[in-house]
């Protein structure tokens, strides 16, 4: 039976085993959620044992239950990880959305509720392919799968359950549908992730808030130090001056810039929907490649002295920043973080002193395109959507992609199906039916060709 034949007749199933994860609300950032998070382990290992898994459990880990699945036909043919993520996002504000965000809603081609497809949606097109492949008999590798309980608040458990089983999640290649597409019409494989550094600064001047009158012009105000130092770390060119920042910073493939210069943008259109009159950052690059493929600098947030109503003249003892970066493959977060905290403080003018916290960080993640497992992605997206898809990297970051690679020595292909119209995260969360179907032809198009 032809694929798309094969989801005509049982879609009604599907949907209703989609719904049947939905209706569970495992928000992982959220207490009183605990015992969902346990139901929804449990219902995958039902439905991945139904598809034709020949073992899934819910496996104890430091956090939530990971589930772990396999169909393994012969130890001599390679063998695909499939990872995905259980857990969702809350679901507030609750009068924002328009039907029961735990009571799927199909209305206009589309299913809406809270993890359509943040990623239970995108979980359930790898599951329903693999489903396909195995009963028409067509399956020719083995398949793991694992399925956590914690993405949405970043994944504290999956490391260490990874180096803890790192037999037994052996494979060849890791497929991930949590990624996106351009558009409906215009299909796209992620081949790049942002890495991330992130600090608080804290820069101090005298010991007490002063008197501005008394003591404005004799003394160095702890925010305008801030300022200068933070409108040092990016240059009149875009670029950043952290010494060595660049050292690891790989070029991107011409025929990388080339698929990116054939994505659909209107740069007019860009600056209308966010309201600037321009753009800005790292000369030489396109807005495109700015913000998917080259580091950028931010602060994330600022303040200090007197932020209240009214007016009040003081100079602060006090000032502070939040800022980030984001980086490129090859730089290593530690490294960036490391030299950041060693940089900052040589900005600084005399009369304060500065101290600089690394909070968070990950690595950014490349997929080659020239790798076969990507080769066989890009040849199921033509048959699923009748048109070959960009290479596409994204200005985001998913730490646990590079984890993986650090961990288990494996790369991944990021086959991911959402749409910006999709509003994961947001109030009425949902997914394109059509994108849906196209999805699982299309992973059913990988399995063939790996």
């Amino acid at each position: 039976m032809e694929i798309r034949e094969y989801i005509k007749q049982n879609l009604p199933r599907i949907i209703d085993e989609w719904a049947s994860l939905i209706r569970i609300p495992s928000i992982s950032a959220e207490a009183d959620h605990h015992d969902d998070m346990i139901r929804c382990a449990n219902r995958w290992c039902e439905l991945l044992k139904a598809a034709g898994a020949d073992r899934a459990e819910a496996m104890p880990s430091d956090g939530n239950p990971i589930v772990y699945g396999e169909k393994l036909i012969d130890p001599k043919l390679p063998t695909i990880l499939v990872y995905s993520h259980y857990d969702v996002m809350p679901v507030a504000p609750l009068e924002l959305w328009k039907s029961d965000p735990f009571e799927p809603s199909v209305r206009d081609g589309r299913l809406y509720a809270r993890g359509a497809d943040d990623d239970k949606g995108q979980a359930m097109i790898q599951v329903k392919a693999f489903e396909y492949i195995n009963r028409m008999n067509e399956l020719r590798c083995n398949v793991k799968f694992i399925f956590e309980g914690e993405e949405e608040i970043g994944s504290p458990s999956l490391e260490s359950f990874c180096k803890k089983h790192k037999d037994l999640l052996k494979c060849d290649t890791i497929l991930v549908s949590d990624t996106s597409m351009i558009g409906k019409d215009t299909p796209s494989l992620t081949t790049g992730l942002r890495g991330l550094a992130y600090w608080e600064i804290e820069v101090t001047g005298p010991n007490r808030d002063l008197h501005s009158g008394h003591f404005g012009g004799a003394v160095m105000n702890p925010i305008n130090a801030l300022c200068k130092i933070l409108s040092q770390v990016v240059d009149d060119h875009g670029r950043i001056t952290i010494p060595g920042f660049y050292d690891k910073v790989l070029p991107v493939p011409e025929a990388e810039r080339e698929m990116i210069r054939q994505i659909p943008f209107n740069l007019g259109n860009y600056k209308k929907a966010i309201d600037v009159d321009d753009v800005a950052g790292e000369e030489g690059y396109s807005t495109l490649e700015r913000n998917s493929c080259r580091p950028s600098f931010d602060i994330c947030g600022i303040w200090g002295g007197h932020t209240g109503e009214g007016s009040k003249t003081v100079l602060p003892s006090k000032a502070y920043a939040k800022v980030s970066c984001r980086l490129v493959a090859n730089q290593d977060h530690h490294e960036i973080s490391e030299a950041f905290a060693k940089y900052i403080p040589t900005l600084a003018p005399k009369g304060v002193r500065v101290k600089v916290t690394p909070m968070h960080g990950g690595q950014g993640y490349v997929c080659p395109i020239d790798w076969a497992p990507y080769r066989a992605a890009e040849q199921g997206f033509t048959e699923g959507f009748g048109k070959k898809p960009l290479a596409a990297r994204r200005g985001g970051s998913i730490p646990i992609i590079s984890t993986f690679e650090q961990v288990l020595g494996v790369k991944t292909v990021l086959m991911g199906f959402g749409l910006e119209s999709n509003a994961i995260h947001s109030p009425n969360e949902n997914m394109d039916l059509e994108v849906f179907e196209n999805g699982i032809v299309s992973v059913v198009g990988f399995y063939h060709h790996i």
